[in-house]
């Protein structure tokens, strides 16, 4: 059984950065693909970030990219969120999502794909 620790979460000012980690044990983490979801109420939880289980193709919502990267260490099990010029509508609870199975592109924002989830991670942004 995965387990999922989401880290890094705080209090960061608009235009700032932000390193997001999540740390994964209990099962084969190189053969998973991870992804970072947020949740900010009223909103539905909603994709951020997602990376595949080597690293070498990664996909971003439109509202993070050119300003988010996902990455993963998988010498040490982690996978991390590197949030830059971080923007008020970027507050939200940040979740790790993990799952075995090959998605197609249009499941990445799917949460019922995912087998595992961390239990999250709050950033808030001061303006």
């Amino acid at each position: 059984q995965v387990q999922l620790v989401e880290s890094g979460g705080g209090l960061v000012q608009a235009g700032g950065s932000l390193r997001l980690s999540c740390a994964a044990s209990g099962g084969a983490f190189d053969r998973l693909r991870f992804t970072w979801f947020r949740l900010a109420p009223p909103k539905e939880r909603e994709f951020v970030a997602t990376i595949m289980w080597n690293g070498r193709i990664t996909n971003y919502a439109e509202p993070v990219k050119g300003r988010f990267a996902i990455s993963r260490d998988n010498a040490n099990n982690m996978v991390y969120l590197q949030m830059d010029a971080v923007k008020p509508e970027d507050a939200a609870e940040y979740y790790c999502a993990a799952t075995a199975r090959t998605l197609f592109e249009r499941m990445y924002g799917k949460e019922s794909e995912y087998e595992y989830w961390g239990q999250g991670t709050q950033v808030t942004v001061s303006s």
